[in-house]
């Protein structure tokens, strides 16, 4: 795939080149999922709102869609634009992230949050320790609020002697209970890794890593690690196909897809930030990516739809 065609248009717009197999891969977007949808409204910019990304994805033919916000939980939305528009056939989710806004590892507000249909529970993201620790070097071009708002204090699942908090635990049995998505955030490797474990013994089901290679900083054996406890690795498009947010080749796709297996790789979007494509369009180009990669269609199905799917409890 020719990274460099992803160029900004005259008018400073991104736009995606067509794929050269247009009607393979539209086939391929029917039933896709994404677990990891930046739309807004949001306190960080978005190139477009929740209802857009519905409709991208519904034309589409995806199955599911989740929102992703670092501040607010998005059920709501996602429940009064079901309502509205009951014709449309998409499932729309969201979740809870646990950074500064939401209390940190907060117990109520997951409580809560269940209570609400949540689908997924983040540890903190942009609050988290780990996250902050890394000074810019990964996180350079990370979104940026609208206006400044009070600087993050520092978040981790973990006590001054490395050992889990009790606040953690007890957001692991609620999740455990609800039976959702328990997502690594920004956390590091060695805090998931501490992390999954105790989520196993204590019956959570469904564990996701977040972009691994993205500030979280899992090596190979990391994530062979992670998935050894049943985790899935969630990768994020915007990281592999051209904009503000590209880090990663092709072959780096292949090599990590390769290291966690097919059955245990997740690809979302996390698109909707400003300078890079729609979500939907990421998806286009991902696919495309994937069939010059030589994958085979059905296991390009998993990665884009089948995958995520399963964690949603979606046929």
């Amino acid at each position: 795939m020719n990274i460099e065609a992803f160029l900004p248009r005259h008018d400073g717009a991104f736009e995606l080149p067509a794929p050269s197999r247009a009607e393979e891969v539209a086939e391929l977007l029917v039933g896709a999922v994404d677990l990891h949808c930046h739309s807004g409204p949001a306190a960080m910019p978005r190139i477009l709102d929740h209802r857009e990304a519905m409709l991208d994805a519904e034309r589409a033919g995806f199955r599911a869609l989740l929102f992703k916000d670092h501040y607010y939980v998005g059920m709501p939305h996602a429940i009064l634009l079901q309502t509205l528009f009951p014709a449309e056939k998409i499932q729309l989710f969201s979740g809870i992230a646990l950074n500064n806004a939401s209390g940190g590892i907060n117990p109520h507000a997951v409580d809560h949050a269940v209570g609400l249909g949540a689908a997924i529970v983040w540890m903190p993201t942009l609050s988290a320790a780990n996250h902050l620790a890394d000074g810019g070097k990964q996180t350079k071009t990370f979104p940026k609020t609208t206006r400044k708002m009070l600087p993050p204090e520092p978040l981790s699942v973990l006590d001054a002697n490395g050992a889990l908090t009790d606040e953690s635990k007890q957001v692991l049995d609620i999740i455990a209970e609800a039976d959702i998505i328990l997502a690594g955030g920004h956390l590091s490797a060695a805090e998931l890794a501490i992390l999954f474990e105790e989520a196993k013994r204590r019956g959570v089901r469904k564990l996701l890593v977040n972009h691994p290679t993205y500030v979280i900083g899992c090596t190979d054996e990391d994530i062979r690690g992670l998935v050894g406890l049943g985790a899935f690795m969630e990768h994020s498009i915007g990281m592999f196909v051209g904009g503000k947010s590209l880090k990663f080749s092709p072959q780096d796709l292949a090599h990590l897809i390769e290291v966690a297996g097919v059955e245990r790789t997740i690809l979302s979007s996390d698109l909707g930030l400003l300078g890079g494509p729609r979500p939907v369009a990421g998806f286009r180009a991902i696919i495309q990516t994937l069939l010059d990669l030589r994958f085979a269609t059905g296991d390009i199905r998993k990665l884009v739809g089948d995958n995520a799917a399963s964690l949603l409890n979606l046929a």
